[in-house]
């Protein structure tokens, strides 16, 4: 089983629903208003990750995903279009607009435990809460911008059992902090 990172942008109060406002809640875009050095570029520094491991999505992100990334052509964006994605979906079909996108098969926690290069996941909240449930997260990259937003899914929800992490690192970006947490 590869090692499983979970990214997000979170506010101060938890918070990860709808943050460059693509949702259309009446809260969204919370994130995009501390500026670009906050958001731009590889903010969750996955760097050699790109290439080596895997990034996977819901069907709401990676649609977000495909309508952004395929045409540009930045550094970031080029190793975003090649990084193999893989799609937790029943309804979607055709990936083709999205560079190397694959269809999930079998569930997720089967899929999770099978892979053995490094898992990335981003947005996608309801992955997020089925790899908290079946306690496959083993990192946490979480992007904390000073905004209270209120209202919205928070990164976690309840939980049945304690779970405990190490903090790793903390760096300044832009506005915002980046936390990685990782298992003792």
């Amino acid at each position: 089983m590869g090692h499983v990172i979970v990214t997000a942008f979170v506010s101060l109060d938890g918070v990860i629903t709808d943050p460059d406002g693509s949702g259309g809640t009446p809260f969204g875009g919370w994130a995009w208003r501390h500026g670009p050095e906050t958001y731009s570029g590889d903010k969750f520094r996955l760097g050699d990750l790109m290439d080596t491991g895997v990034l996977l999505l819901g069907r709401n992100t990676w649609e977000l995903f495909s309508g952004l990334w395929p045409n540009r052509t930045d550094d970031f964006s080029t190793k975003m279009n090649k990084m193999p994605k893989v799609v937790a979906t029943h309804s979607l079909t055709d990936l083709s607009v999205f560079p190397n996108s694959t269809l999930m098969e079998g569930t997720l926690a089967e899929y999770v435990r099978s892979e053995p290069r490094t898992i990335a996941v981003t947005g996608s909240l309801s992955v997020i809460r089925a790899l908290q449930a079946d306690d496959l997260v083993d990192e946490y990259r979480l992007m904390t911008l000073p905004s209270v937003v209120g209202a919205g899914e928070k990164i976690f929800g309840p939980a049945d059992q304690p779970v405990h992490f190490k903090l790793a690192s903390v760096l300044q970006a832009g506005a915002a902090s980046l936390a990685t947490y990782v298992r003792p």
